[in-house]
């Protein structure tokens, strides 16, 4: 069965395009549009009473899709921004250092690429101390990293579920979060390519100690603009960079006080365009009516995964470094391959009209609900001339 009408408005902009890059920017489903189109009239038709709806019905809708899809049963502990990097930056600032010195960091090599540099000018200006553990060998990276965690030297420990570069997963994400506390250390999970791609990738036994960092952009389908942060309760109570909105709740309070909401908005900034999240909410309903759940779909994709690794066999590409096999259970969408010849591969596919992507020597490969075998198959003749 094909799912290629859902996407009529993005595959019909570009007709001669392979896009083979869903886990860097999913193209965009027609209900995108709809949702789109929603948020304008609403702003039209409302004006100011426009934040009643938006904060009233839009947000609540959204938090409760982010919930039920981490499987965490708290919907109040989800907040949004506009990107995860506004998060990162709030977190390092809310963590408690016990020490009274820079936040003690520990993160691995192969966090996105705003953690890196963001940790990389904290060290600069000596606002943090950072340790990092190798992803690779990566057949030990998740003992190596918990064995460092458990040592509790640190004040914020933050660890991807799927690292963006080789597609690894780091399974024990209960063990870590068992070691965090209110006082510190903070566990964060950056689950950027685990949301919507993994099933409920954060149940409530984690999710009641560690924080969650995701996005709209990729999995999910909705686009730029909307960044999500699980918080658990109990931590970061005051957060020290805070924007009106986190008191939005309760507006009447004496001029002069700094007043905080119990649940996750505590964490919010300020105004913001909430049309990423009118986008997500009409992709959620159109997924509920074509019965097509993260599971669904991974089980999908991973049908498509076999094809294509079948049928590069004899082509260049085939004669790459695979680093994230199928045989490793849970599975990114994506397929990561090594080789001195990424770049170079990607610049050719390119000039064909297919869309893939490379980081370092890694080309990454992403198939999801648009792509059909025949698509797996057209790729195949274009990696044959590589």
């Amino acid at each position: 069965m094909s799912f290629k009408h859902l996407f009529s408005r993005s595959l019909g902009a570009a007709p001669g395009r392979l896009h083979m890059a869903a886990h860097s920017h999913h193209l965009w489903p027609d209900a995108s549009f709809a949702g789109q189109v929603e948020c304008w009239e609403d702003a039209a038709r409302l004006a100011d009473r426009k934040w009643d709806r938006i904060m009233g019905e839009v947000w609540p809708e959204a938090q409760s899709h982010v919930a039920e899809e981490l499987g965490t049963g708290m919907p109040g502990a989800v907040v949004f921004a506009a990107n995860t990097h506004d998060f990162l930056v709030r977190l390092g600032a809310a963590a408690p250092r016990p020490g009274g010195g820079p936040l003690r960091v520990l993160a691995s090599d192969g966090e996105f690429h705003s953690a890196r540099r963001q940790f990389a000018r904290w060290v600069e200006s000596g606002e943090i101390a950072l340790t990092t553990i190798a992803a690779e060998p990566f057949d030990s990276f998740a003992e190596r990293f918990l064995a460092a965690a458990g040592e509790r030297a640190h004040d914020l420990v933050m660890v991807s579920q799927l690292l963006f570069g080789s597609g690894r997963l780091f399974d024990p994400v209960a063990e870590l979060a068992a070691l965090a506390s209110p006082g510190g250390p903070w566990v964060v999970i950056d689950g950027y390519h685990s949301f919507m791609a993994l099933e409920t990738p954060f149940p409530a036994d984690v999710a009641s100690a560690a924080f969650y960092l995701a996005g709209g952009y990729k999995y999910a389908m909705a686009g730029e603009g909307m960044g999500l942060m699980h918080c658990p309760p109990g931590f970061g109570e005051r957060p020290p960079i805070t924007g009106w909105y986190a008191e939005f709740e309760d507006l009447s309070l004496p001029p002069g006080m700094v007043g905080y909401s119990p649940d996750a908005m505590r964490f919010m900034g300020a105004t913001f365009d909430p049309s990423a999240l009118y986008r997500f909410n009409a992709i959620r309903r159109m997924l509920a009516d074509e019965r097509l759940t993260t599971q669904a779909i991974s089980d999908r994709v991973a049908r498509l995964h076999e094809r294509l690794l079948k049928v590069i066999v004899g082509t260049p590409l085939g004669k790459a470094e695979l680093l994230n096999p199928l045989s490793t259970g849970n599975h990114a969408r994506f397929l990561a391959f090594r080789s001195p010849e990424a770049a170079r591969w990607q610049r050719s596919l390119m000039e064909q009209g297919c869309v893939t992507d490379v980081r370092g020597d890694v080309l990454r490969i992403g198939l999801g609900l648009y792509h059909d075998p025949g698509d797996v198959d057209a790729f195949a003749r274009l990696a044959a001339a590589l």
